[in-house]
Parts: structure tokens; C-alpha cells; sequence
């Protein structure tokens, strides 16, 4: 089988890029052609297919022709689509999987390759098809409002504020309506029972709704190891709707130490006034290190405060052996089972983490099941067979 995976990034820039790039992986693993298709950026890996690659856009530029350049781009564009149809008619992929393609290539890739026959699973990263800002959160609360009324963008100006973005999000959401992409899409692959839920709140159609967890990349460790430094730890965006303030709050009132893996626009904001000796912050790591982080931590924390699908730092923890502590919200309670791989949390709570950080600390859990378990429902074997019952329309 030939298929064709399209995200607009093509580096390790966030979890919907990092599922891209081991879903390349796992799929040349098991014999399979790949093409891959994103804009053209600094970071990219190298591909063969890059001169197939639509120009970068800038949404932060003052440029007032780069401006209009980015603002159409949501639309479906001369360049993406005469790119894009170049590379299914060279490559002629038998599916093509698309994954988060808005803002910079659009929605337009979908009704292409539908017009050529072929098949088109769409795995959601985020909720962008049901709010046109991606997170439903509005002023710091959640908000489902465009789940039925695409207005309310431009009523509450939820595009950070501004008039002008929230109409071209308006735009772009009216465009790429639910009906017209369900004509295109054979299957969307909801990471976790709760994305599926929101789909079916927003009106899509439930038998083109397939529930499948995302995988983790590296192989079943032999032997797991259950000998742990005494550090609990966070990875991932350093941003707000994460709750990392929340839990930096929390844990520089502990005794124990936290170590932060990652970046994001608040790092340097919340290293100037958390960072201490119970405190650390790591920065980016690579793949290698953050495995490292992991299995030696005692357990790891997703402290979140938005929606999020299927965190790929939960179930990488559970991989690993590490039970993970975990804010009962959108699809994080899917991952924990109580006192057997982990504890929930209320999002939001310093209070009650402060009080679950501490019971984690006292309490016992086996590293073994855990890992076990965890890789019956992640590994890449089981979930590449379940995809291409997907991909075959099974």
C-alpha cells in the first residue's frame, strides 16, 4: 500500500508532528511506500518530496502582502492545490492520510484527493473542526458555543482578540463546513472516546468516527525499570492553557523535586520565578533524553487546564512503567486507572494536586503491570494493524 501523509510541519514541533513523523516510521517499517507532504520550513526534516512542498506563511509578519498571503492560505490556494495534485499524480498513493493541515495547507487537500477516488483518514489532533480556535477555551473558560454557531467567533473575537483574525477564521470554518468534509473524509481517527464525544456533540456523523489511541514508537522494553530516583516530572508545551502554573504553585510549597522538560511562550516567565532547588527546569530534550526522564521518575504529571485528546506524554509514561498523575479532563482520565497506573486530579485545583502529588509519593505502584498493560493498547504493532483495517475502509 501507497500512502500519503500530509501535516503542515514536517519537524518535531508538537504532538501533532511527532505522531506524523513515527507514523512514517512504523508505516516504512511494515514495507509501505510513504510520501509526505507539509510546508516548506527551516526545521523540516529532509524528504524527497520537499520540492512538492507549498511556501511558508507568516501569520506574525508586518508585511502587508505576507499578510493577505497568510490569510487566504486557510482557503485553498493555487500553490497547495497545484502542488498537492502533483504529488498524488506522481506518487499515486493509495490513501491519503491527512493530520493537522489547517491555517497552513486547508481542508482543500481533502476534496482533491477525494475527486481522484481516493481514500482519505483524517486523524484529529485537536478540536479545529468543531471551534474555530482549536482549544474551546474562551477569556480561560471552555466554551462549545461554535460546536452549532460558527458566529460567536466574531461575536467574542476569539482569535487572541482581534476583529480581522476572528473573520477569517469565521471564513475559513464556514468554508470547511462539517457536510462538505464528511463527503471527503472516509474515516476520522479520534484519539480518545472524549474526541469522539465532542465530534458527535458538533453533529458529525458516528460511523465515520473510529476511536483509536495513539502509539508509542519505541519497542517493549525486556525489562522495566522499577528502581526510581526520587523526582516526579512534566513534559511538554510551557504555556497556560497547560496548567504548568498551576502546578508550579503547588509544587514549591513540597518537598519534592519536579523536573520540567520542554519549551514554550511562557519558559523564560515562569523559570525567573519558580526555578529553585526543588524546581527544575530542563528545556527542550530530545527523544532519548525525555525516554531517560521518564523511566527514572517516580511519576510523571499532565496538570492540564484545556481539552486535551490523547497526551503522547501519558501514554509514553505508561509505557515506561511510570504511572502518571493526571487532571480529570477530555481524554486524560481514558489513560488512568486509580491507585492501579496513576491518580486524577480536579484541572485546576492546587489545592487537590498538592494533595494527590503527595498521596502519588505514598503510594504503591507496580511498574511492571503498568508497563504491561500499557503496551496491550500502545504499541505500534497493535496499532498499525488496527489502522489499516482503517485505511482499507474495514
Amino acid at each position: 500500500m501507497k500512502i500519503l501523509i500530509a501535516n503542515k510541519f514536517y519537524y518535531p514541533r508538537g504532538g501533532d508532528c511527532v505522531y506524523t513523523l513515527q507514523l512514517e516510521s512504523l508505516l516504512k517499517s511494515k514495507g509501505h511506500e510513504v510520501a509526505i507532504f507539509a510546508i516548506q520550513h527551516p526545521k523540516n526534516r529532509s524528504s524527497v518530496f520537499q520540492h512538492y512542498f507549498p511556501s511558508e506563511v507568516s501569520y506574525s509578519s508586518g508585511d502587508r502582502k505576507s499578510r493577505v498571503k497568510a490569510a487566504l492560505r486557510p482557503l485553498g490556494v493555487r500553490e497547495v492545490k497545484q502542488k498537492f495534485t502533483a504529488l498524488l499524480n506522481d506518487f499515486r498513493p493509495d490513501v491519503v492520510h491527512l493530520n493537522n493541515i489547517h491555517t497552513h495547507l486547508s481542508p482543500v487537500l481533502a476534496e482533491i484527493a477525494h475527486k481522484k477516488q481516493i481514500r482519505v483518514v483524517w486523524t484529529l489532533h485537536d478540536f479545529k473542526l468543531l471551534c474555530p480556535r482549536y482549544d474551546c477555551l474562551r477569556d480561560g473558560e471552555f466554551c462549545r458555543l461554535c460546536f452549532s454557531d460558527k458566529t460567536d467567533v466574531l461575536k467574542y473575537r476569539c482569535m487572541k482578540g482581534s476583529l480581522f483574525a476572528s473573520i477569517l477564521a469565521y471564513f475559513e470554518a464556514i468554508k470547511w463546513g462539517r457536510e462538505r468534509l464528511e463527503r471527503y473524509t472516509g474515516a476520522y481517527v479520534c484519539p480518545s472516546e472524549f474526541m469522539r464525544s465532542q465530534m458527535l456533540a458538533g453533529g458529525f456523523n458516528k460511523d465515520k468516527l473510529i476511536v483509536l489511541p495513539n502509539f508509542v514508537q519505541f519497542g517493549k522494553n525486556d525489562t522495566i525499570n522499577c528502581k526510581r530516583e526520587d523526582y516526579f516530572c512534566y513534559v511538554g508545551r510551557i504555556s497556560g492553557e497547560k496548567g504548568i502554573e498551576t502546578l508550579l504553585q503547588a509544587a514549591q510549597k513540597m518537598p519534592y523535586l519536579l523536573k520540567i522538560a520542554g519549551k514554550g511562550p511562557l519558559f523564560n516567565e515562569l523559570k525567573s520565578r519558580y526555578a529553585s532547588d526543588k524546581i527544575e527546569f530542563l528545556g527542550y530534550l530530545n527523544p532519548d533524553e525525555i525516554k531517560s526522564l521518564i523511566e527514572k521518575a517516580r511519576f510523571s504529571v499532565i496538570p492540564s487546564e484545556c481539552y486535551e485528546n490523547n497526551p503522547l506524554s501519558g501514554i509514553e509514561s505508561l509505557y515506561l512503567g511510570t504511572p502518571v498523575l493526571g487532571a480529570n479532563i477530555g481524554g486524560i482520565p481514558e489513560l488512568i486507572e486509580e491507585n492501579r497506573n496513576g491518580l486524577l486530579f480536579e484541572s485546576g485545583d492546587k489545592e487537590d494536586l498538592k494533595n494527590k502529588i503527595d498521596k502519588m509519593y505514598h503510594t504503591t505502584f507496580s511498574c511492571e503491570d503498568i508497563a504491561q498493560r500499557a503496551f496491550g493498547l500502545y504499541s505500534p504493532d497493535n496499532y498499525y494493524s488496527l489502522l489499516m483495517n482503517i485505511y482499507c475502509g474495514e
